[in-house]
């Protein structure tokens, strides 16, 4: 039996990961889920958005689904968070998302967002078939920033060959394991030489030990142009954290949208599993958020424990849905809310 740690978030959060839950028991496989609340709901409850009963539960499960959570936008929101260091003493960290002090505190380096056409989407392409792999650790992302001045403020750019190389290991053996055989490395080393230069050397240099996979590299602004223009060349990309958060994005739009786009964070012995779009306040609580992205999400953390029969039903369940269209919702052409959407995926696994 597999324990996973269930984080409902906020916003439509709730409705995704319950859907998920259900569809995952119905599949058959082996996994109990514990629940905890991390988010708004989180701060109201327990006085604190991200408390210390989110981090004790993945550390007895090494497992998280999580749903959403929301953030607000500018200004100087922290998360603070009292963990204890290597040698035991208790410490404060801060960090710019709930998202964000969830990946830096497990040691999630990797994130792994597949984007893929699905039979009765409407999408502009028919081809997409990406895996895409950012690193999770450091970059402008991380957001250490300061004010210099009340009209000046700057951000910290990091790069560092260890975790260019840890993050580039992984995704060559990732496709190694699935087959996979073209690598393009984005980057903006024209400009940024010595951070982005680091990036592409390391990929570069690793690469050799590789043979069988072919790999180039692309300026990342080029390469948003490429994928817009013939995304069906590509096979997987490997970015830095914030141009692979905006790349992601970018091709979770050619094959339907965020509604459709899974992810994985990963660490050494740790792993959390999210959809990749936001907390759709508009929409939350109207049983109108498409399941879809969390429970892909979900099909993800069960091929990653060893439960990819189960995963592969499942999939193949939400494929006939979507193939029908009989109960799908809005975003996806249908009619349907979430919970007869997840109704119809269930009855398919039975």
């Amino acid at each position: 039996m597999h324990n996973v740690t269930l984080i409902p978030g906020d916003g439509i959060g709730p409705e995704v990961t319950g859907a998920t839950r259900d569809v995952v028991l119905a599949s058959g496989a082996a996994v109990r889920f514990e629940e905890v609340l991390a988010g708004q709901r989180a701060e109201r409850e327990a006085g604190a958005p991200l408390p210390a009963a989110v981090f004790d539960s993945i550390a007895r499960t090494r497992l998280a689904l999580k749903g959403p959570t929301q953030t607000p936008f500018g200004g100087d929101y922290r998360i603070h968070i009292e963990r204890k260091d290597a040698e035991g003493r208790l410490e404060t960290r801060s960090y710019p998302s709930i998202a964000i002090a969830l990946r830096k505190e497990l040691g999630l380096y990797v994130n792994v967002r597949p984007v893929r056409n699905y039979p009765g989407v409407p999408s502009r392409y028919d081809r997409v078939d990406l895996l895409i792999f950012r690193e999770n650790s450091e970059d402008l992302y991380v957001g250490m920033e300061r004010m210099i001045d009340e009209g000046t403020a700057e951000a910290i750019k990091i790069i560092s060959l260890r975790a260019t190389e840890r993050v580039a290991r992984f995704a060559f053996d990732y496709m190694r394991r699935l087959g996979r055989h073209k690598l393009t490395i984005g980057h903006k080393a024209n400009v940024m030489k010595m951070t982005d230069g680091l990036f592409l050397k390391t990929a570069q240099d690793l690469a050799k030990e590789y043979p069988e996979i072919e790999v180039n590299q692309r300026v990342v602004d080029a390469l948003c142009m490429e994928l817009v223009m013939k995304p069906e060349e590509f096979d997987a990309l490997l970015l830095p954290n914030l141009y692979g958060d905006i790349v992601s994005d970018l091709a979770a739009g050619l094959v339907g949208g965020l509604g459709l786009a899974p992810g994985a964070n990963i660490g050494a012995d740790c792993a959390m599993f999210e959809a990749v779009h936001g907390t759709a306040p508009d929409i939350a609580g109207k049983d109108r958020a498409n399941p879809m992205a969390t429970i892909l999400s979900a099909v993800m953390l069960l091929r990653y424990v060893g439960e990819a029969a189960a995963g592969d039903r499942i999939e193949k369940a939400l494929a006939e849905v979507l193939r029908e269209k009989r109960f799908v919702t809005p975003d996806l052409g249908g009619d349907a809310g979430t919970r007869r959407m997840t109704e119809a995926i269930v009855e398919k696994l039975q």
